[in-house]
């Protein structure tokens, strides 16, 4: 198993968190996990993004300049980042707020309208975790239990009382592979 995945969108978006869980979940699975966040000028609302690998091989570089896995939550990540996803690469986007279509026939796409699920929720700040469920569930890069640990750990301490809302989150980005997940 070896993941590359870039991971876009804008500051603010918990890009990063989505992040450091799967690298955190990898170590508790005993793979191998590096990852490089990117800021854009500006944190809040400026461009974000990271390479990330998971991988059962030893890592030779942790820059990953042609991602198997592509993760975008907003338009311009998509046009930014499409054109590096490998030939039948994983496409998982925001459809709540992309409404384009990618522009390769190559790929394999998935619209999942995760803002639209966040709201449902009741915490639009958790959209982050719905695409982390579903990244997992479709991957299968890392163990559930250990994203649910990573999480506990990430906000076990002053944000404890969001480790639930997260788990949650998470389950229902899973379930919305198989139930609302639209393959473009």
């Amino acid at each position: 198993m070896d993941q590359r995945v870039v991971i876009s969108g804008f500051g603010g978006q918990g890009i990063m968190s989505m992040a450091q869980l799967i690298v955190y979940a990898g170590m508790m699975d005993g793979k191998n996990v590096s990852w490089v966040p990117s800021y854009g000028p500006e944190m809040r609302g400026g461009t974000a993004y990271c390479n990330l690998v998971v991988s059962d091989m030893k890592i030779g570089s942790p820059v990953v300049t042609k991602p198997n896995t592509l993760i975008v939550m907003n338009l311009p990540s998509l046009i930014k980042f499409e054109k590096s996803l490998v030939p039948n690469g994983l496409l998982l986007m925001n459809s709540s707020i992309i409404s384009q279509r990618p522009a390769r026939n190559d790929i394999r796409p998935y619209g999942i309208k995760i803002n639209d699920l966040a709201v449902e929720l009741g915490n639009l700040r958790t959209a982050n975790m719905i695409m982390l469920g579903a990244y997992v569930e479709l991957t299968k890069a890392v163990s559930d239990d250990s994203v649910f640990a990573s999480i506990k750990k990430v906000l076990g301490g002053a944000k404890k009382e969001l480790v639930s809302l997260n788990i949650d989150a998470f389950k229902l980005g899973a379930k919305s592979v198989h139930a609302m997940c639209a393959k473009i």
